[in-house]
């Protein structure tokens, strides 16, 4: 079979079963063949752009996993000096984006939410680990203020009773949980 257009190799894939088509989008139908993608994006140097925002991405998880905010911070401007239109960029809901971006490697072992109901308010970004036994987060986002408070945010609102559960339920994680701040200065472009 020769496939030389984007639709007709598309049409192949959902055949064979590596893809499936409902209502309009084309989606990975299964774990194993998304962990399959996720490692060729990985590993991929001949898909460019998306091998490089998967390996920054990777450095961006492990990096917070860490605590290492000066590597944080590098690729959170970096990501957000090279994507961002220079007429939203001052805006959180363009921050939002870039931290969407340069977290996306965490799909791979989080179920990551936005804006998901957490104790006494909405957390930005909570991370659900996949594993039971690995870390989570909760990451806040300022602008034109600090990380502090960013963390301080989540204390005060007790963003973290969103992993145990509900009255009478079971936790749904009994791991630690990290608190992340991420604050950006409309003045001086620091990313902290």
């Amino acid at each position: 079979m020769q496939l030389n257009t984007k639709d007709e190799i598309y049409s192949a894939m959902v055949v064979y079963g590596l893809l499936t088509y409902e209502n309009g989008c084309v989606s990975i139908p299964n774990k194993e063949l998304k962990d399959s993608f996720a490692n060729t994006m990985k590993k991929e140097k001949s898909l460019g752009y998306i091998y490089n925002l998967a390996r920054e991405s990777i450095k961006m998880v492990n990096a917070t996993l860490a605590g290492d905010i000066k590597t944080m911070a590098e690729i959170l401007k970096f990501a957000h000096d090279t994507e961002s239109p220079i007429f939203s960029y001052n805006s959180e809901i363009e921050l939002s984006a870039v931290v969407n971006l340069v977290y996306l490697a965490a799909r791979n072992e989080y179920r990551v939410e936005r804006e998901d109901k957490a104790g006494e308010g909405y957390v930005d970004f909570i991370f659900y680990p996949e594993c039971k036994s690995a870390d989570a987060f909760i990451l806040e986002l300022k602008i034109d203020s600090t990380p502090e408070e960013a963390i301080q945010q989540i204390r005060d609102k007790n963003y973290v009773l969103r992993f145990k559960g509900k009255l009478g339920e079971k936790p749904k994680y009994t791991g630690k949980v990290l608190a992340v701040g991420i604050s950006y200065d409309k003045k001086t472009k620091v990313h902290s």
